[in-house]
């Protein structure tokens, strides 16, 4: 981690010319945010990796899977700062280089994982576990629009939606090599082959569940579990055929109808 303030400057101020490819005078409020949750996330990706290490050298490895349709986590990067144990440490070296951190938090959007208080029960959940130092991955859905922003027009409350992932978000790793196929709709037909009764799933539809692994560390504890959110996506997003036809609709429908 950071030894001191001047540590952390020097590390942000190299994972700053990284990241961005600019110079740090001319970056906007935005671009120090990003730094700085990429920064931390390496520290909390390199827990985790040790974390997941120790399990898997334990013989009678037993780990909770938590399943829950909400998981309100709220905003992340003040939450692992202090975890970290590292929260002073960056707030006085992104004094001295002129930051006001509470610039960068307000930065971060919530996460929309949900609307409701069993949501929040679920994160606190996930927390104890953490702190418990039992293994546990919660098992959820990676919203795309998970709450609403509210707006009032001409006297009336409207509901848009949020678009909290629109920047992306810096505390998922994406895990492309663990996606699963599923399938929905089509017909099932049975056949005798070799002497057993085989079950053929044909004609469907299908689409691509990709993992996307967040972190979940508490204050002062040695196991870092994570969410595993869930992300609909097309496995095959463009149809050229349909391009080349002219039938500009139809050639994007897979990739709307998956993350519909």
């Amino acid at each position: 981690m950071f030894a001191d303030k001047n540590a952390f400057k020097e590390q942000y101020l190299e994972r700053f010319k990284e990241i961005t490819g600019e110079s740090f005078e001319e970056s906007t409020v935005e671009d120090k945010y990003k730094v700085l949750a990429s920064l931390i996330m390496k520290k909390v990706a390199v827990y985790m990796a040790d974390s997941h290490s120790r399990l898997n050298g334990k013989l009678n490895k037993k780990r909770v899977y938590y399943f829950s349709m909400e998981f309100l986590i709220g905003k992340l990067l003040d939450m692992y700062m202090i975890n970290l144990g590292i929260h002073d440490i960056v707030q006085e070296g992104l004094s001295e280089l002129g930051i006001n951190i509470r610039d960068l938090e307000n930065v971060e959007k919530d996460a929309g994982l949900g609307n409701g208080g069993l949501g929040r029960l679920a994160a606190c959940f996930m927390d104890s576990l953490s702190y418990l130092n039992i293994p546990a991955i919660g098992m959820g859905l990676r919203y795309r629009y998970g709450l609403f922003e509210q707006k009032i027009i001409d006297g009336h409350q409207v509901e848009l939606p949020d678009k909290w992932l629109i920047n992306g978000n810096e505390w998922e790793i994406k895990k492309p090599s663990k996606s699963e196929i599923i399938k929905f709709y089509g017909n099932v037909k049975y056949e005798m082959i070799d002497g057993r009764l085989q079950f053929i799933h044909e004609n469907y539809e299908a689409i691509t569940a990709v993992p996307y692994d967040i972190p979940v560390l508490d204050y002062d504890s040695n196991d870092v579990n994570y969410l595993r959110l869930w992300s609909a996506e097309t496995v095959d997003d463009f149809d050229l055929a349909s391009f080349n036809r002219g039938n500009y609709l139809n050639a994007i429908k897979n990739k709307a109808s998956a993350e519909a």
